[in-house]
C-alpha cells in the first residue's frame, strides 16, 4: 500500500500550514517519521501538493507529486476533492495538516479493509481533543473504482447544488457508503485522543500544551 500525505494550498497562512512546527518538528515530517517508525518504507510514502506550493517541499526526500486540477467548481468554492491523486494502488490518503498521535498512525495502518475505510473523530471526544466538532484524519482505499467514481458523483452534486457546503471529506464519505447527504454518521473507523487538524495558528499552541503534558505525564 501507498501512503499519500495530502499537502493543500496556503489558504490565510503565510506558507502551507502542513510545514507549520509543534514542538520544533514540522506537522508532514511528524507524519513521515511516525509512519516509517511503524515500518512503511520511504518508497512508499508520497507527498502530493498544490500547483503553486511546489516550491515549499522541494527539499524532501519522499516523492513529491503536484496534483493538477481539472474542475471548475461554483465561484467560491475550493475544488478540495482533487487532491486525491488518482492512482490504481491501493492507498492511504493522510491528511497533510493533521497533526497524529502514534497511536492513531497505528490504527490507520493495522486497519483492513477490502473496500474503502475512513478515519474520523467523533463525540464523545477525548478530553485532549482541542476542537468542539469532529475533524476527519484519512481514508485508505483498496477499492479505487469505487473510490475515484465517488469522487466524480461528488463533483457532479456540486454542481447541481446538492450539498449545504463546499464537499470535503465528510460528504465524499457520505456519497462512498451512499447514506443521506448533509447528514454525518458515525458509520467509520473512530480516532478519539489528541489527534486533530491545524486550521489556526492558535491550534498548534494548544497542540504543544497537551502534548508537553502526556510527555510529562508519562515520565513520573
Amino acid at each position: 500500500m501507498k501512503y499519500c500525505i495530502m499537502c493543500g494550498g496556503v489558504y490565510g497562512w503565510s506558507r502551507p500550514r502542513q510545514l507549520a512546527e509543534i514542538n520544533g518538528e514540522r506537522i508532514v515530517d511528524r507524519t513521515m517519521r511516525l509512519l516509517m517508525e511503524e515500518g512503511i518504507l520511504n518508497k512508499d510514502i508520497m507527498i502530493c501538493v498544490s500547483p503553486g506550493t511546489q516550491e515549499w517541499f522541494k527539499d524532501y526526500y519522499a516523492t513529491v507529486l503536484n496534483v493538477d486540477n481539472d474542475y471548475n467548481p461554483a465561484a467560491g468554492h475550493m475544488d478540495w476533492v482533487n487532491g486525491f491523486m488518482k492512482t490504481d494502488h491501493h492507498v492511504c490518503y493522510l491528511f497533510g495538516d493533521v497533526y497524529y498521535s502514534p497511536d492513531a498512525i497505528h490504527k490507520i495502518i493495522e486497519t483492513e479493509t477490502s473496500d474503502i475505510a475512513f478515519f474520523a473523530s467523533a463525540p464523545p471526544f477525548s478530553e485532549n481533543y482541542i476542537k468542539p466538532y469532529a475533524e476527519p484524519f484519512a481514508f485508505k482505499v483498496v477499492d479505487t473504482s469505487h473510490f475515484f467514481a465517488s469522487v466524480e458523483m461528488v463533483k457532479d452534486l456540486d454542481r447541481k447544488g446538492q450539498f449545504a457546503r463546499i464537499p470535503i471529506a465528510w460528504e465524499l464519505w457520505q456519497v462512498i457508503k451512499g447514506t443521506e447527504l448533509n447528514r454525518i454518521i458515525t458509520n467509520y473507523e473512530v480516532i478519539n485522543d489528541y489527534t486533530c487538524d491545524v486550521d489556526y495558528e492558535g491550534d498548534i499552541e494548544k497542540l504543544e500544551k497537551i502534548v508537553k503534558s502526556l510527555q510529562e505525564g508519562s515520565r513520573r
